[in-house]
């Protein structure tokens, strides 16, 4: 075995290149099961980001749509499923929708090309459409419809929003429609009913076996999805829903993922005990039923649309995702009340899973093991990994390996993060010397990070830089009540909770503490940012479209979050104080170091000018940054060459912030106005 060099940390050599990390973002979601086949959609970074769907049929893997069609929905601007395999009189089809125009298509086995089902909008992508099922009788697909007209939404006079709960801002309508599979529609926008309106939003549109009744979730402003929901149901006379009723969940209680039992009664994922269990609710009155109390979740955040986090196997057994952190598969039996997990090397499962008969495909990796389309066959236990997202994974030994920890966060209250070392075999620090780490703070808020394979994180981690990712206070993963410590507390219990990490790692004796950087994307950037903005324990900061003030973030954010921070912060108007005080824009001038601004330029989640603000505000008091724009990008960057070029100006900037020469990457300049 070959010595290994002593380098200083964050200059080891590593095989893993950005370009490696832009690969590896392929992005594999949403599989369906029939019989032998499955489909699942398919995100590629090297095409810009473009979604495809795959078919695998016989072993021989098909991608079903080529360049330029892209099957990727905007609903709530964060989509979801974008297809649903069909089978009509003409034989297989799959329906979805097209990024460019929103509208939905239908491509038939054998066609050379799409065609449409609804009409072209009057304004681009006016009319959106995602979370989709086949009608009972086969001629329609029901889905969730969001209207956009033409007038922009109105905004209140400076910051202030109603307090309201109104069902959706001005401008924006939803509904679950029924659209005609024979393409009449795509000439008639009348040839479209709509079956469910007057909530401000929809999901998981779900008719019972029979076709006698329809169930879906709705709730309204101000609240998120995993604040409260209702569980709907409706009986379904002449192809109308009628005498609609709430049959689980409410203003204080997230009931998700309705999944019929039979005619009479339906499954649901509820929230109502401090934890999303599985309930089952009947149809006449009946009191829900638990069905495996336990302080586990069973389902996720509601941030994308058409994710089941359980199925129905053929036997009546439920195929089900818990855990406290990362969700492992099980199957449930409701007659014996036995949950037996099965025997896979798969450690986190995505909450998307689907069924047929004693087979379940779902989405699924470790920490040595890439992300994949899973197939599990309950009868025999043989389980494949049809499709990874990374096609291969490096050495190991170069796959840092990382411990759980319980921080000792403020008031005594524990932190869940992850923490990995630095890992090489080629190299290792100095005697003496401690190595620099990163705080990883995700994004959301309510989001979580697992342990499974990153390879932006080992771009890091092997070259010497450790990094701890941490699920703070208002992560999901670990009950309501972890997740509401952030309820008007945002800027505050986030920022406490990446500093605690921070302190973890100096009290530990783990890392250097002149050489600790925090980055973040999103809702990430935002505490990167405010915690930069109220401590000095950081030396180096990454934002990645992070938010910098909130008051012009709430005016100019989309529908589905712009009531968000009411329960983050507080109702506007009432709490401007609270918003003014917690921006990180309005106290730049305490900026405690240097810092690197990401954003993509049509970002319309966290508009551009939250980051170019504060690199003004940098400017004006000298403080050293870089601001790398990307035109053509979202929020959350898709494309290989802004993948490329982000992870190698972030290394090249703690390189020169943190004091050490990273092989490989060029230097960054950094303005100092």
């Amino acid at each position: 075995m070959t010595a290994r060099a002593t380098l200083p940390y964050g200059s080891w050599p590593s095989p893993i290149s950005a370009a490696d990390v832009a690969r590896a973002r392929l992005r594999l979601s949403f599989p369906t099961v029939s019989g032998s086949d499955v489909w699942w959609q398919e995100t590629r970074p090297e095409e810009g980001g473009r979604t495809t769907v795959v078919h695998l049929k016989g072993g021989h893997r098909t991608e079903l749509l080529h360049a330029p069609w892209d099957a990727r929905t905007r609903v709530h601007e964060y989509g979801g499923r974008s297809y649903l395999p069909v089978r009509t009189e003409s034989g297989p089809s799959i329906v979805f929708s097209n990024y460019e125009d929103q509208r939905l298509h239908r491509l038939d086995e054998g066609d050379p090309k799409p065609y449409p089902l609804t009409p072209e909008p009057a304004v681009p992508a006016g009319l959106r459409f995602a979370d989709y099922v086949l009608s009972p009788d086969g001629t329609e697909i029901w889905c969730v419809c969001e209207g956009h007209i033409a007038e922009p939404r109105e905004q209140p006079e400076g910051a202030d929003a109603p307090a309201d709960d109104k069902p959706a801002g001005t401008g924006i309508r939803r509904a679950i429609v029924a659209v005609p599979l024979d393409g009449s529609a795509a000439e008639d926008a009348g040839a479209i009913r709509e079956l469910v309106t007057g909530a401000g939003f929809y999901a998981s549109p779900a008719p019972s076996p029979g076709g006698g009744h329809l169930a879906w979730v709705q709730w309204n402003h101000p609240r998120m999805p995993w604040d409260g929901t209702e569980l709907r149901v409706a009986a379904l006379e002449d192809g109308a829903a009628v005498a609609p009723r709430t049959v689980k969940g409410g203003l204080t209680e997230s009931a998700l993922a309705p999944l019929w039992r039979d005619d009479e009664s339906l499954y649901v994922i509820s929230d109502w005990p401090g934890w999303w269990n599985i309930y089952q609710v009947g149809l006449h009155g009946e009191s829900p039923q638990a069905l495996y109390p336990a302080e586990e979740e069973f389902a996720g955040p509601l941030w994308h649309l058409g994710g089941m986090p359980y199925a129905l196997l053929g036997d009546g057994r439920l195929a089900v995702l818990h855990g406290e952190g990362d969700l492992r598969l099980g199957v449930y039996d409701p007659e014996t009340l036995d949950l037996i997990d099965l025997d896979v090397p798969y450690e986190h499962w995505q909450t998307a899973l689907s069924t047929d008969g004693g087979t379940i495909v779902g989405i699924a990796g470790g920490p040595d093991l890439p992300t994949s389309v899973v197939r599990v066959d309950t009868t025999t236990g043989r389980v494949e990994g049809l499709r990874r997202e990374l096609a291969e994974v490096p050495d190991v030994a170069y796959l840092s390996k990382p411990r759980a920890e319980q921080v000792d966060g403020p008031f005594g209250r524990p932190v869940h993060a992850y923490v990995f070392p630095p890992a090489n075999p080629e190299a290792a620090g100095p005697e003496g010397e401690l190595p620099p780490y990163v705080v990883f703070v995700h994004g959301g808020p309510t989001g979580r990070v697992s342990k499974a394979l990153d390879l932006e994180r080992a771009y890091f981690t092997s070259r010497g830089i450790g990094v701890i990712d941490v699920n703070y206070g208002g992560s999901t993963g670990h009950g309501r009540a972890y997740r509401e410590r952030l309820r008007r507390q945002w800027g505050v219990v986030e920022v406490e909770a990446a500093v605690a990490a921070a302190r973890f790692l100096i009290d530990g004796g783990i890392a250097d503490p002149a050489r600790l950087a925090i980055r973040g994307g999103s809702a990430g950037g935002w505490t990167t940012l405010a915690a930069i903005t109220q401590t000095d324990v950081f030396k180096a900061a990454t934002s990645y479209y992070g938010i910098s003030d909130l008051q012009s973030f709430a005016a100019a954010t989309h529908d589905f979050e712009s009531h968000y921070l009411f329960g983050l912060i507080g109702p506007l108007p009432g709490f401007e104080r609270a918003y003014e005080e917690r921006s990180p824009l309005g106290h730049a001038d305490r900026t405690a170091c240097p810092v690197l601004l990401l954003q993509g330029l049509n970002d319309p989640v966290v508009p551009a000018d939250q980051s170019e603000r504060f690199a003004a505000a940098l400017a004006a008091k000298k403080t050293p940054y870089a601001y790398l724009t990307f035109e053509g990008e979202s929020h959350g960057f898709r494309r290989a060459d802004t993948v490329i070029r982000c992870l190698e100006a972030e290394l090249a900037f703690y390189g020169q912030t943190l004091g050490f020469e990273p092989r490989g990457v060029q230097p960054i300049t950094l303005t100092v106005a």
